[in-house]
Order: structure tokens, then C-alpha cells, then sequence
């Protein structure tokens, strides 16, 4: 039951209550949460204009914490419900709720934000605004402070005096792993923190990374929900959260935060943990040195978890129809669709459905992340002219080099070009296949290969991302994968070389058309520099994140398209040929004998 009521009498704005509950005075509501925190809200557009903890104020006075920049003229009231201070801010030029929620005692501001549509201008983010010189340090400090730096790439894109860069992407974590994010002073920390299901209504996936913080004037602390940032998805709508904002004396907050308190609170969308249902089962298939995520998505929501010892549970999610994937490290390995009913735990179980090609060589891991690579285990936290910077191109030597010879991407207009020199036995002359992994594109950028006299025919440029990749620390895109029928002709027992350059224009330099490498194999006999067999993720270097969440039941998907015999006439593909995947467009019959063998939704190879 909602047992409101409006608190009417006026204070003055600077005042601090004697304890906890709200004011009302001409151009703002003031709060007391007693617990050390007292802060005002705008009463005509919601902004929060000042935020005091332990007698200090944090709000800067320049620019105010909001919604995006701000939302403007709006409807905003206060009101308490079950003990609970609530403000309700309805925006008047955008379709948009948002909500604050004070707890007694607790120094947090908790919210939530209810959106029916786009959010002019394209992007929705909750931004604080704070003092500097309280709270000096920034999320990934220094990587997104650009005090006394000049901008080169955009506007936010930065260099120093010492020549490194800084940018307010590079802050950025995959959601599946940023619950909880600060900056911090002397006896000081304001932390962002996104508990339970507040991912749900966001986009982009377990994987999706977006801005964290940037220190200028102003230390600014964000929470991006929704943007064009290298974002794979349409917009959902809905409610967003609960997240909360706490204030601490330093330490960084608990991942797990209580919102449960909501349930009683008549917040517009959202919806309590008795109206849900979950997941569960094992996950195997996926070797264990790589991370094994599982990730339920539709249209209305999204969810994930990182398997523990080959089970999972899912996060309480919303009653519906969810496709199903399962990944290792971020490669999609098998795909599956589940039912969610409200009070109940459905088992599902999944496997990976990759098999095992013969592989010649290959270098790096088949797990949609570029880190192990050159430049890999740097690229998320500076701009790649930053000289810190290993140079870019280079030529790799099959049995000798290691995975950190190898350029993470590759430019049409700058850096360089990667060459590949492998040793090949007689019985390796044969006809075979190059594949190439990649995480994301710019500009249609797209691998262009060559082994001696042969050239790789174009595979055409993949779906565009409109949006800075690299050059801003991103890496995930729509992950395309590309293959080659290498013919034997194109081989010679001895030494042969592979060069890597990139299809496209693009603009000039950095901003010129590229793309960023998972893996590159070549697939046929095996010989001396062949990987053991364990699937295509044979750690080269581990780079694997720290696993949180554990789970529970699968469902094995057939792991062939089916043999094909060739028509009279038509197409036909050799052994080791790709023969189907979402994307594919190409030949997908089998010659005689071979079947057209799933190894991950985007990539079907013929084999015996």
C-alpha cells in the first residue's frame, strides 16, 4: 500500500535539517537523509544544484547533475511514501521520468530513470557534476583527465604536453563487469552503482562499454544507459535501474545494493522480484581458460552471467520469449531460445557448438577480444599515436613469435601492414583455408590478403558502425569473420608469406578505414606449428576477467547443417570451405563427400 504524503512547510535552501526528510523552499527541494548527505533538487527542471556530504560541498557551481545536460522545463514533486523520500521529475519536452529515492541513514541517492521513446540528443546519461579540488581523482585516473590538454581527434579526444592521450571513453568497462565505478578525495568517494537488473533496459550486450567519467574544470561521474557509441542495438524502453549514487568516506561501496525497498514506491516500469523468473543450467563446451559468459536478450530486455564450474543461474528477468547465447570469452559459441514465466526456474541447458578444424596455425584466440595481441594490453586506455604505443604493423614469424608480435589493428592509411611467414611440409601443398576473426570495423574496413602471387578476392565492406572505434578504445562491434579458399597452387613446401593490409579509404591517418583482429588461422594439414586440439581458442596469453557470478541446466544444438551432394551443375566447395552463417552469402553446397559442419552461428565450414 502507497501511503504518501506532502511535506509543505518551507526552509531556507542553505539550511540543513536536524534529521531525515525534505524542505520546501521557492526554487528547490532540500533533503536531509541523515546520514550525512543533504542535497537540493530544482523544482522547475530537476537538476540537482547542490549535493553536501559531511559539511562539505561536492556539487560544482558552474554546471548541475542531471539527466544528459539537463531536462529542462518540468514537473517535479516530493513527496514520502512507506517513510521514503520520492522526487518525481516529468519532463516536458522529452518522454522521460526520472526519480530520486532517499533512505534514512543512507547517504546515497538512489534512482531511476523511465523512458517511452528516444532521448533527444540521442544518448541518455545520468552526469554529476562535482569540484575538482574535492575530488581529485577520476575513474582510471589519469586516462579521462583532460586538464590542460589540447583536443586533436574531435572534441574529445585529447593530447598532453608529454605527448599521451586522454579521453572520456577510456574511462569505460564492459557492463557485464562495471557495477560499481568512482572518484575520490581526501576522506571522500562518490561511486556509481548499478546492482541487480539495472542493465536491463540499456543496449549493446554483457560486452557494450560506455563513458565513465572525464576531469576537466569539473570532475564529472557518469552512468551512460543508452548512446551511439559503438552501440549494436536498437534502443529499448522502460525503466532503467534502480542505480544509485552513495557518498562514502573513501572505500568503494558493495556490488550488492539493496533496492528491494522500491517494490512499495509506485515507480512507473518497474517491476518486482515476485513478477520475474530465471535461468538456469549448465554451460559446457567452452575450454577453461577463457571466461564462459551466457546472455538472454529480446527486444524489451537483456540480461547475462559468467558461468561458474560449467553452471549458471540467470538474474531475475522479466516474464517472455529471450534468444539465448552462449560465449567463450565474447565469441558466440551456440545460440538457443527460452521461455521466462513469472515465479518459476526454467532448466536450459547449452553447449558449445564449434568443432575442431584442422588447423596448420594460428595466432591469437578465437574470443572476440583483441588483448592478447600487439598493443592489445593498451589500446582501451590511450589513442594509438600515443607514444607509450608499441609501433603498429609487423611481421610475425610462425613458430617463433609470440602473440605480441602481431598488430591488434590494422589501418588503410597509416601503421603499417602484418605479414605472416609460415613453413609448410609437402603435404601441406593443398588446397586450404585463411580465416580472420575480427571485433570491429571502421569505415568498411576489412582485411585485404595475399600469400605470394595470390589474392584474396574482397569480401566486401561489413555492416557500418557509425561511430569512433579504436581511436576511443573500443573493440566491439558485430564481430565479422571472414574466409578465403587458399588453392594449392598458391602454396610451396618451404617458406611462405601472408600479408595483411586493409581494404577501404576512409579518412586521413587514424581515422582512415580499419579493423581490429581477434584471430587469423590457416586451416589444413596438420603439421609441426599446428595448435593442440582444443577447439579455436587455444590461449596464447591469458587475459581472462575475473569471474563474479555463479549459476545451474543445456540444450545441445545438432553440430552439422547436413551432408550435401553437388548438383550437375551449380556450386561446390573443397574441404575446409565456409558453407554457411548468419551474414554468409556465398556458396553453401558441399562437394561430395563432406558436410557442411557448424562451428558458431556466423561461420560453417565443410569437412569430412
Amino acid at each position: 500500500m502507497l501511503l504518501p504524503s506532502i511535506i509543505t512547510f518551507t526552509s531556507c535552501i542553505g539550511a540543513s535539517l536536524a534529521a531525515f526528510g525534505y524542505t520546501i523552499a521557492s526554487n528547490s527541494y532540500h533533503i536531509d537523509t541523515d546520514g550525512g548527505l543533504v542535497f537540493d533538487v530544482s523544482r522547475s527542471n530537476g537538476d540537482i544544484t547542490s549535493m553536501i556530504f559531511n559539511g562539505v560541498q561536492y556539487q560544482s557551481p558552474a554546471k548541475m547533475s542531471a539527466i544528459n545536460s539537463g531536462l529542462g522545463t518540468s514537473v517535479v514533486s516530493a513527496e514520502t511514501v512507506n517513510g521514503y523520500i520520492k522526487i518525481t521529475v516529468k519532463a516536458g519536452s522529452q518522454p522521460l521520468t526520472q526519480y530520486f529515492v532517499v533512505k534514512k541513514g543512507d547517504p546515497t541517492i538512489y534512482l531511476s530513470t523511465y523512458i517511452t521513446g528516444e532521448i533527444d540528443p540521442g544518448e541518455l546519461r545520468w552526469l554529476a557534476r562535482m569540484r575538482r579540488e574535492v575530488l581529485p581523482n577520476s575513474v582510471h585516473n589519469p586516462v579521462g583527465d583532460i586538464q590542460g590538454c589540447t583536443a586533436f581527434e574531435g572534441s574529445d579526444t585529447f593530447r598532453c604536453s608529454n605527448g599521451q592521450t586522454r579521453c572520456k571513453m577510456y574511462t569505460s568497462d564492459r557492463f557485464i563487469d562495471d557495477i560499481v565505478h568512482g572518484v575520490t578525495g581526501s576522506n571522500v568517494g562518490v561511486w556509481m552503482i548499478m546492482p541487480g537488473v539495472a542493465y536491463e533496459t540499456s543496449s549493446g550486450g554483457p560486452f557494450m562499454r560506455d563513458i565513465n567519467g572525464q576531469a576537466g574544470d569539473q570532475q564529472e561521474l557518469y552512468w551512460y544507459m543508452n548512446s551511439g557509441h559503438v552501440r549494436t542495438e536498437p534502443w529499448r524502453f522502460g525503466l532503467h535501474g534502480p542505480y544509485a549514487m552513495r557518498f562514502t568516506t573513501g572505500s568503494r561501496p558493495s556490488d550488492n545494493l539493496d533496492t528491494s525497498f522500491f517494490d512499495g514506491l509506485g515507480i512507473q516500469g518497474y517491476v518486482p522480484n515476485n513478477s520475474r523468473g530465471r535461468v538456469s543450467g549448465t554451460a559446457t563446451g567452452v575450454p577453461s581458460q577463457f571466461e564462459t559468459v551466457l546472455h538472454w536478450y529480446n527486444n524489451a530486455a537483456q540480461y547475462w552471467v559468467k558461468a561458474s564450474g560449467g553452471r549458471y543461474t540467470s538474474p531475475l528477468m522479466k516474464p517472455g520469449t529471450y534468444n539465448m547465447r552462449l560465449y567463450r570469452g565474447e565469441f558466440p559459441v551456440a545460440s538457443d531460445t527460452v521461455t521466462v514465466a513469472v515465479g518459476s526456474t526454467v532448466t536450459k541447458n547449452i553447449a558449445s557448438t564449434e568443432s575442431n578444424p584442422s588447423v596448420v596455425w594460428r595466432i591469437g584466440d578465437f574470443d572476440g577480444q583483441p588483448f592478447e595481441l600487439k598493443n592489445g594490453d593498451k589500446f582501451e586506455r590511450m589513442h594509438p599515436s600515443d607514444p607509450r604505443m608499441s609501433s603498429w604493423g609487423g611481421a610475425y614469424t610462425i613458430g617463433s613469435s609470440t602473440a605480441r608480435d602481431f598488430p591488434m589493428a590494422l589501418w588503410a592509411k597509416i601503421g603499417g601492414l602484418a605479414t605472416v611467414k609460415f613453413n609448410l611440409a609437402s603435404n601441406q601443398v593443398t588446397n586450404s583455408i585463411l580465416r580472420i576473426s575480427t571485433t570491429l570495423s571502421f569505415k568498411g574496413g576489412r582485411p585485404r590478403v595475399s600469400i605470394g602471387s595470390w589474392s584474396g578476392t574482397d569480401p566486401g565492406a561489413p555492416k557500418l558502425i557509425d561511430s569512433r572505434g579504436v581511436t576511443r578504445g573500443a573493440y566491439r562491434g558485430y564481430g565479422e569473420q571472414y574466409t578465403w579458399n587458399v588453392p594449392a597452387s598458391a602454396l610451396k613446401a618451404g617458406s611462405n608469406t601472408l600479408t595483411i593490409q586493409v581494404y577501404g579509404s576512409g579518412d586521413s591517418d587514424w581515422l582512415s578505414a580499419n579493423f581490429i583482429f581477434d584471430a587469423v588461422e590457416l586451416q589444413g594439414p596438420k603439421g609441426a606449428d599446428s595448435p593442440p586440439d582444443s577447439g579455436s581458442g587455444n590461449p596464447t596469453t591469458t587475459t581472462t576477467r575475473a569471474s563474479t557470478q555463479s549459476s545451474s541446466p543445456t540444450t545441445t544444438r545438432t553440430t552439422t547443417q547436413g551432408a550435401t551432394t553437388p548438383p550437375a551443375s551449380g556450386c561446390s566447395q573443397v574441404e575446409w570451405a565456409h558453407c554457411n552463417g548468419i551474414g554468409y552469402t556465398g556458396c553453401k553446397t558441399c562437394a561430395s563427400g563432406l558436410n557442411c559442419v557448424l562451428i558458431n552461428d556466423y561461420y560453417s565450414q565443410c569437412q569430412k
